[in-house]
């Protein structure tokens, strides 16, 4: 009997213990289950980037502070590359197994990573979110990234390309500023009265590469690719005109320094020094030259036949084997679609979110400089996307070696372009 009586006291005991360790934390002061209440380690979010450079790093920071505070139970730990060592470095992650949860993808090698089927389907996470609605993103923007019927990204931000030129240089020269009626001709007329060579100083730089190429081609009326990305329609009579007339900007009129007369400087660091009067490059370079020493402005570029434009996107995704699908989403949800995010891109000059929020588009013309950031949307009228195939990286590259050869005078412009035709067409098949 004694010994029955000490192990039921010592069975109460326990159960005293038991109940009161499992309570402790779980159970308000009303005795109602408090799941909010439970200890437990913030979820840490990985995130892939090439878009800030050190320019804007430190509002990537400020995002990421906001996004923090509002949701305290995820912390966000980031990694930039440059561009250029940007996707080398994603593919050898995802090829290692080691992807990051969350990382960027800019519009044309979105495709290439959503057929390898590298991307996280983002269609239920979407319609759980009640908090997340479409409709507060600008809608072409938004569907760039589905692909295959599916929503794969989220779009980021989108930028385009315009010209900027250095308004000291032309009223030294007494000349007119770019209008939006000028044409090729009349950008080399006023280059020609810019460039003083012997100083270092030329009137207009265009890269000679993939991404200038096809954005001016289409100034003359010229593709890459059919519509439908099936044909090859790059090696044509107006492509042949334009590639030459690309290069003859440099060979011919001289108005474009070669690569050994820019030293290996950058184009926009010689705009900064007053060494290049008119540029086309992206208004993400508005941030760069807000304290230049001498006033500039941007216009719509120049076209030939017609007017055509660069609409870049950056967009973001989820990796398919990310252990956190919901807390990787609300990091991209909040860098896409959010306010903050949003005010925190256009107080920065930092490209365009895509929100749909006029009270900050109107913010974003009151900024200058420039003075005409009119001609940011202006230029929207005669967008042009970049052709887009799941080979994406490898026509760039083959592209790129080709237009480098007629640069260098080691192609023509039609033998370059015969050979670019040959090299898609494999990659079609």
């Amino acid at each position: 009997m004694r010994k029955a009586l000490v192990l039921l006291s010592i069975f109460v005991l326990v159960l005293i213990l038991f109940t009161g360790c499992s309570t402790s934390k779980d159970v308000d002061s009303e005795g109602v289950l408090d799941t909010e209440k439970q200890d437990s380690e913030p979820v840490t979010i990985s995130y892939f980037t090439f878009s800030p450079g050190d320019t804007y790093e430190k509002d990537l920071q400020e995002m990421i502070r906001v996004f923090e505070e509002q949701n305290p139970d995820i912390k966000i730990k980031y990694e930039m590359a440059s561009y250029n060592d940007y996707f080398t470095s994603l593919q050898t992650q995802i090829a290692g197994n080691k992807a990051p949860d969350t990382f960027e993808l800019n519009y044309e090698n979105f495709v290439s990573y959503a057929a390898k089927g590298a991307l996280l389907e983002l269609d239920q996470l979407i319609k759980a979110d009640s908090s997340f609605d479409p409709s507060s993103l600008n809608k072409k923007a938004y569907e760039a990234f589905r692909y295959d019927g599916k929503q794969y990204g989220m779009v980021e931000s989108f930028s385009n390309v315009v010209l900027f030129y250095n308004k000291d240089l032309f009223d030294a020269k007494n000349l007119a500023y770019p209008s939006p009626e000028w044409t090729w001709e009349d950008e080399l007329a006023v280059a020609q009265k810019l460039t003083e060579a012997d100083q270092g100083v030329w009137g207009t730089y265009s890269p000679i590469q993939f991404w200038e190429f096809y954005k001016t081609i289409a100034q003359n009326g010229g593709s890459i690719l059919s519509e439908d990305a099936t044909k090859v329609t790059v090696n044509s009579p107006q492509n042949i005109e334009t590639l030459q007339w690309m290069v003859d900007k440099i060979n011919k009129y001289h108005v474009t320094p070669t690569d050994a007369e820019m030293s290996g400087q950058n184009n926009e660091d010689l705009f900064l020094a007053e060494k290049i009067a008119m540029l086309r490059t992206g208004i993400w370079m508005f941030g760069y030259f807000k304290d230049a020493p001498f006033e500039w402005d941007i216009a719509v570029e120049p076209g030939n036949t017609e007017k055509a434009h660069h609409f870049f996107a950056n967009g973001l995704a989820v990796s398919k084997n990310t252990e956190h699908q919901e807390a990787a989403w609300k990091w991209i949800s909040f860098m896409s679609a959010s306010k903050e995010a949003a005010k925190i891109r256009v107080d920065a000059a930092w490209e365009l979110p895509a929100v749909s929020d006029q009270e900050l588009v109107d913010a974003y013309l009151q900024q200058s400089p420039p003075q005409s950031r009119e001609v940011v949307f202006e230029a929207l009228n005669s967008l042009i996307v970049p052709p887009v195939i799941e080979k994406e990286s490898e026509m760039t590259d083959l592209i790129g070696v080709e237009l480098d050869k007629v640069k260098l005078n080691q192609k023509t412009p039609a033998e370059a372009l015969a050979d670019i035709e040959k090299g898609l067409n494999a990659l079609l098949k």
